[in-house]
């Protein structure tokens, strides 16, 4: 068989529907963010970030970048191997304490990534808790899908943060163990679950509760320990799962909950056993950068009223954005060669670097630019992101395939 012209013929048609990625080659800039480098063509040219999930800037903030410098320096570079032959170290306990503590749980659990961890721990829990039943939102991330559907457990799906209907299906599904797996802030829509109707319709069932908090920690919450934190629920929850790979501006996953329940993991999840742990100075840049935001709110402030001035300026250009109660700001367009051309038109005429985001990642019919304020983004960026998008919006016709 002509296995790459299977592969080609494929491809092909994933161009011809608009869907093939394409990825700018970005340069980040220590100490310039929003400020990065794109190459193209053989030049490199300046270009102002809007879609980063560096969402405070966390990764050039100059205390965590000390602090892998550092950890370099006296550690090296690699773990040495996974956590059960040679790669246990100081750092990783160090850091685990300080998320058990960020979430007020008794222990946490590192993974090399936030897909693994989730994948890891519900794969986990699926396949070693007899009989178990998980009830998932029907947009949980990728990661989510990919765990469940690994542990070939029963899976049930509720209507997307709908806690009525999640408590109509825990009831048919009976007495069997149930795991409710859902999601703070839906990273694609923006929108943040009614977590305390969850939380209370998990208790009245006697369900495990499991969060996905990947794109609220660091957020919210008064020292950054996501939406639970700031809602006051979080001892509550039986698992909180995140990341440190987006506001803590690092890389990593990681789980917290009861120490008998992080113990089980780590002793079960292969995606934790036959993994390389994460190099030290990974982990003690994530520590600096946790115990930065959990003292200080400057960061969260900065973002929050950037996000209100985009949205504001937004609406008065008439550039339709869904509304949500988060940090994430979805520009809809409708098309995936549209978007895709948006997108090019702005790295290329305007220095406005923001990725289209088309299907898989979302249905088709609601490809979207995800605008994501920081913090460090001045008045004068978000004038000329607006001014930029209106003239698309006017030159483009995207208001015909807005729905």
């Amino acid at each position: 068989m002509d296995f790459d012209a299977l592969f080609s013929s494929q491809l092909d048609a994933l161009k011809a529907e608009g869907n093939y990625r394409v990825f700018a080659e970005m340069e980040r800039r220590c100490g310039s963010f929003p400020r990065a480098g794109n190459h193209k063509n053989g030049e490199l040219r300046e270009v102002t970030v809007w879609c980063s999930n560096d969402y405070l800037g966390m990764g050039q903030n100059g205390t965590v970048v000390k602090a892998m410098v550092d950890a370099v320096e006296t550690c090296g570079t690699g773990a040495g191997g996974t956590r059960n032959i040679s790669g246990t170290n100081h750092h990783h306990l160090i850091l685990e304490r300080e998320l058990a503590d960020l979430h007020a749980k008794e222990a946490a659990l590192l993974f090399t990534s936030g897909y693994v961890s989730n994948w890891a721990a519900l794969s986990t829990l699926g396949s070693k808790i007899p009989n178990a039943v998980i009830l998932s939102d029907e947009k949980n991330h990728a990661s989510m899908i990919e765990g469940i559907r690994h542990s070939r457990a029963d899976k049930v799906l509720w209507k997307h943060n709908d806690w009525r209907d999640l408590d109509r299906k825990l009831h048919a599904v009976g007495d069997r163990p149930k795991i409710v797996a859902f999601e703070s802030v839906y990273s694609m829509d923006g929108d943040i679950a009614p977590i305390r109707e969850i939380v209370e319709v998990c208790e009245a069932h006697g369900a495990l509760s499991y969060i996905d908090e990947v794109h609220a920690v660091g957020m919210y919450g008064p020292r950054g320990g996501g939406v639970s934190e700031e809602l006051g629920l979080a001892h509550r929850i039986s698992l909180i799962e995140g990341t440190l790979g987006k506001a803590f501006g690092v890389v990593g996953g990681y789980i917290t909950g009861s120490a008998a329940l992080c113990d089980f993991i780590r002793s079960f999840a292969s995606g934790f056993i036959f993994t390389t742990a994460l190099p030290p100075a990974v982990a003690a840049a994530a520590t600096a950068s946790i115990r930065h935001l959990k003292q200080s709110d400057a960061e969260r402030m900065a973002q929050r009223a950037n996000v209100a001035k985009l949205r504001a300026r937004l609406d008065r250009a008439g550039i339709p954005h869904l509304e949500n109660a988060s940090h994430i700001i979805p520009v809809m367009i409708g098309d995936p060669v549209k978007c895709r051309m948006i997108s090019d038109i702005l790295m290329d005429d305007w220095g406005i670097y923001v990725q289209p985001i088309n299907y898989p990642t979302v249905p088709k019919g609601t490809e979207r630019l995800r605008i994501t304020p920081g913090p460090l983004h001045s008045d004068a960026d978000i004038d000329h992101l607006v001014t930029a998008l209106t003239s698309l919006w006017q030159r483009c016709a995207v208001s015909h395939a807005v729905a």
